[in-house]
């Protein structure tokens, strides 16, 4: 990977941790580049007035009054490239997002764009110009110098109870741990450093420190500037976070609904650390830090903590957490068995666990994996365990893969083991041989099911052959017990099953995997076939379709080559991709692949199940495996992640030799499907203590998003050794959108303490405006013809004839939901928000530039009518009146959308349903018209896609009327609460609206 660098340009000694600090940084001046319309970029110094009424730069060709802007007349001040000039092709490459801010001036809304060398420069620029903006015309002179903040009042009151002789001074020491006490994760030496510098500076050395030194020591070290820039933002007064300030930041950022401002004083009340602050409902910049650390405002969606999906589908649904070599604690050669192993991976959630039976050295069955014959475990104990420990992390059923590698005698000890042990959780009913599917894992909870090998049906011994699996004959070959097994003249394995053992198994029966068809013909919904990683890779290349179709009825387990006898791990995603339930891991080895598989099984309460996705269960649905681009009716997605900083990061294990210092770079990496899987870097930040700024955005596109990971992992750049130093993995289902912090782990998935990542999370849609499928909104517009989804033809005149009565409601289906979402793209871009904005924020936006005019509010929203108007009030400027038509463009396409969408839906469910009147059908029409070979699996291909196409566009259809109902709400809402609405009353209206606009119904 190419290696990039970042210098920052502002002094290493220098932190931008207040409004002072903002403004005495743009008293200084800097130089910026200025760009002008036509693309071109030319360096001035631009510097703030002493007076603190205007901003000026030179050289210019203009004469000194005229290269200024005054403060009073700013409307607003973006950051990033959100005027059209710094949209334009020519510059959106030049320089990234965050070193590009724009000033908003004027009558005329004219737009002065800016470009500073790095990310800090900008947020000190857009902190000062903000607070000036707001406080400039009452406050002339430097903020925070008249009296004592809520914080330093704060401090100071920690600094007097800390201070047991009331001497106002303290010994360092404990300055040192109060301070690492209010900042857990800082490093004490970072703090006495703090300290002999400031005494230096003050000329006060010594072995006390007074309370204005410890004063300014915390402001310093534990200020985060990019939070307080964050905090500056929202702020009314930008000192503090009042309710409303909170209320705005949670639901226009966070992207949270229903937020009350009781809510927002239950949030000041547990995190704000002044007792004034509590009182009066301020949020500061110590009590934000520490919420936007908590667990309530995790990256983690707190609704999947629990068990949120249906867990009522068959057990074929669902992908299940499934064990190898539990009990290996080392590799599969050298390793040793403890049952420890077993506690570990079922403390997990994992719901499938391999067990090797072998024959005991005192007359009863024993489980090892090693070539030591001194490492193995009775049987009867590791059953005892998994009796205490089978539903201490999980009520869903357990399936215990049981191998048989002992003699008939000793198989009988182990079934009445396991009967006497396991008692009432032992599944044993036979299977329903009227149902189609496996019962749920609702209706198995608490079940312990038992996966092997049955006798046929005619045997009527008390014990028979069988064939055997190849699973477990690794070790039989280091075990020298090969040849002593290996039947004569060639052929599969048998070997000799007892009745009582064959009587345990029910519900997941092991039988070998003979082709596709002979499955789809004669397998019976309870059989379940294993492959090796090998077989399995083959079919996930060559047949993934296939694959896919079989894993809709039947369980598969896919089992590591027995090449690894490092007990490395294979790649989940491939088998998950094609349906494959049962990927047995090697929970004993750390790494990606274990990462992957802890992160995904997380998504559903820890619970061990995950329901697969919607394409991968439906009876008829075309889902390719290898798609490279987006799948037919699944909305593809935008992630659009900024990782801003990190906090505390450690040295890397392996790193002995290396001083303390890390030179850390991120990798965010999208594993799925292979059209998501990509992976993006950060820059290297050096010399950059425990906690570096990043500022840097990277986007990906997901094309399946219910199947995709989202992984951060964490590298030194200036390695010795090692370069690892943290990790952390999130199904993208998961990922809240917002301000938020990654909490790291280490390479064995351990929590590392205090160490994590500062990011903001968007998602939206590609194309257009609405949301994406669950949240976050449009994706930037481009130019390009439209592209329509259409139906293929099965080369079947009646079924070909039912969907082509399809086209003309794809299209409209089409055009209906890309006009909101183009109309919605130029709305936002001219109000100079970001794809990812909502339309609360635009409303919210608009009202700003109004009350920030010196003339009264000219735009009104009547609120009046279910379809609110913007209307204007007498002459207004140009970029008003641009704002307004967008406005209008994007009500009236929603207004469209809305009232034609029931009966585009309800053409394209009729085709669907007709053409799934066929299906039952389909084989005997096949016949009849003499498809064979290729011809048959391309019209059963056709027949499949078309159903799949019309559900998911009629789902898309469904989605964008609910979006746009929303849209309506929030015009209603934001008109309200922001003064702009008129004719409006908060709870009559809004209920009317609800009631007057109805979602399409299921």
């Amino acid at each position: 990977k190419k290696k990039t660098v970042s210098f920052s340009t502002m002094p290493n000694d220098r932190k931008i941790n207040s409004t002072g600090a903002c403004i005495s940084f743009m008293l200084e001046g800097c130089e910026l580049k200025k760009v002008r319309s036509n693309s071109r970029m030319y360096s001035r110094f631009f510097v703030l007035d002493a007076d603190l009424r205007s901003l000026r730069w030179e050289p210019s060709k203009k004469d000194s009054e005229k290269a200024k802007i005054e403060i009073k007349s700013v409307k607003e001040v973006r950051v990033g490239k959100k005027t059209p000039v710094l949209r334009s092709n020519g510059l959106s490459d030049q320089f990234p997002d965050e070193c590009a801010f724009s000033i908003i001036y004027g009558d005329n809304y004219e737009s002065l764009d800016l470009v500073a060398s790095s990310a800090e420069v900008v947020s000190a620029w857009v902190m000062g110009l903000r607070y000036l903006v707001s406080y400039g015309k009452h406050t002339p002179e430097a903020p925070g110098t008249s009296h004592p903040s809520l914080r330093t009042s704060w401090i100071s009151s920690v600094f007097d109870l800390a201070d047991l002789e009331k001497s106002g001074r303290m010994p360092v020491p404990r300055a040192v741990q109060l301070i690492k006490a209010l900042n857990p994760g800082m490093k004490a030496s970072t703090i006495e450093l703090k300290f002999k510098e400031l005494q230096k500076a003050n000329e006060c050395p010594g072995a006390e420190v007074a309370c204005n030194l410890f004063v300014e020591a915390y402001c310093e070290l534990c200020t985060r500037p990019e939070i307080f820039f964050l905090l500056v933002q929202f702020s009314s007064n930008k000192e503090y976070l009042g309710l409303k300030d909170l209320l705005m930041f949670l639901e226009v950022e966070q992207g949270m609904e229903g937020v009350t401002e009781e809510k927002c004083l239950e949030i000041v009340g547990k995190y704000e650390p002044s007792k004034e602050g509590r009182e009066k409902g301020y949020l500061a910049i110590d009590g934000f830090t520490r919420y936007l650390l908590s667990a309530d405002c995790s990256i983690f969606d707190p609704q999947h903590r629990k068990v949120c999906q249906d867990m009522a589908q068959p057990l074929s649904h669902y992908y299940i957490s499934s064990a190898h070599s539990a009990c290996l604690l080392e590799d599969n050669f050298w390793g040793h068995s403890d049952i420890s192993g077993y506690v570990s991976a079922l403390g997990l959630g994992c719901r499938s666990i391999e067990l090797v039976l072998w024959d005991g050295p005192e007359g009863e069955p024993v489980v090892y994996t090693s070539p030591s014959a001194a490492s193995c475990v009775p049987f009867r104990t590791v059953v005892g365990l998994i009796d205490q420990q089978a539903f201490a992390a999980s009520v869903y059923p357990l399936i215990l893969c049981l191998v048989v590698r002992c003699s008939a005698a000793q198989q009988r000890l182990a079934a009445q083991c396991l009967r006497k042990t396991l008692g009432e959780k032992l599944y044993l009913e036979p299977p329903n041989p009227a149902a189609s599917y496996l019962p749920s894992p609702e209706q198995l909870k608490g079940r312990i099911l038992i996966k092997g090998k049955k006798l046929p049906p005619g045997c009527e011994d008390s014990e028979g052959e069988v064939s055997d699996e190849e699973e477990g004959w690794e070790l039989a070959r280091r075990l020298g017990q090969e040849d002593r097994e290996a039947p004569e003249g060639g052929g599969p394995r048998r070997v000799r099953l007892s009745r009582e053992f064959s009587e345990l198994v029910s519900l997941c029966q092991a039988v070998p995997f003979q082709d596709f068809e002979s499955s789809r013909r004669g397998q019976r919904y309870w059989e379940m076939c294993s492959f090796s990683e090998v077989e399995a890779g083959r079919f996930a290349n060559e047949c993934p379709a296939e694959l896919v179709s079989y894993n809709k009825r039947f369980l598969s387990r896919v089992y590591p080559s027995p090449m690894r006898i490092d007990a490395s791990n294979m790649n989940p995603q491939d088998f998950w991709k094609c349906g494959c339930q049962m990927v047995a891991m090697n929970y004993q080895t750390p790494g990606l692949m274990m990462d992957l598989n802890a992160g995904w099984f997380r998504q559903n309460g820890a619970c061990g199940y995950v329901l697969r996705p919607a394409i991968m269960r439906e009876e008829v649905s075309y889902f390719s495996a290898n798609a490279k681009d987006s799948l037919p009716g699944v909305p593809a997605q935008l992630l659009h992640l900024k990782v801003i900083s990190g906090q505390n990061l450690p040295k890397p294990k392996g790193s002995g030799a290396k001083g303390e210092v890390v030179e850390p770079y991120v990798c965010a990496e999208i594993h799925g499907i292979p059209a998501d899987c990509a992976e993006h870097r950060t820059k290297t930040v050096l010399q950059s203590g425990d906690n570096p700024i990043f500022d840097e955005s990277l986007e990906f596109q997901i094309n399946l998003p219910e199947l995709a990971v989202l992984r951060f992992v964490v590298l030194d750049d200036d390695y010795i050794g090692d370069e690892f130093i943290a990790q952390y993995t999130i199904p993208f289902e998961c990922l809240q959108p917002g301000y938020r912090h990654v909490p790291l782990q280490s390479l064995a998935g351990e929590p590392l303490p205090h160490a994590t990542l500062f990011v903001h999370v968007a998602i939206t849609d590609r194309r257009g405006g609405g949301k994406g499928h669950r949240r976050g909104l449009a994706g930037r517009r481009g130019r390009r013809v439209r592209e329509y989804t259409s139906t293929k033809a099965t080369g079947i005149k009646a079924i070909d004839e039912v969907f082509r009565t399809a086209t003309q409601p794809l299209r409209e289906a089409t055009d209906l939901r890309e006009n909101v979402q183009n109309a919605l793209v130029s709305f936002k871009e001219l109000c100079g928000l970001t794809p990812a904005a909502n339309m609360k924020q635009c409303i919210l936006t608009v009202a700003t530039w109004l009350l920030h005019s010196d003339s009264t509010p000219s735009v009104t929203l009547n609120l009046a009518e279910q379809y609110p108007p913007m209307e204007a009030q007498g002459p207004i400027p140009d970029l008003l009146r641009k704002v307004l038509t967008a406005y209008e463009t994007m009500i009236q396409t929603s207004r469209t959308l809305i009232e034609s969408a029931d009966a585009v839906y309800s053409k394209l469910m009729q085709a669907q349903q007709a053409g799934m009147d066929f299906h039952k059908e389909l084989h005997r029409i096949e016949a009849k018209e003499g498809l064979r070979g290729r011809k048959l699996q391309k019209a059963l291909e056709s027949f499949a896609w078309n159903i799949t196409v019309l559900k998911g566009q009629a789902d898309l259809l469904k989605h964008a009327k609910a979006e746009a109902l929303d849209n309506l709400w929030q015009i209603h809402n934001a008109g309200q609460s922001c003064g702009i609405g008129r004719n409006g009353s908060a709870s009559p209206e809004s209920s009317r609206l609800r009631a007057a606009l109805e979602p399409i119904p299921e």
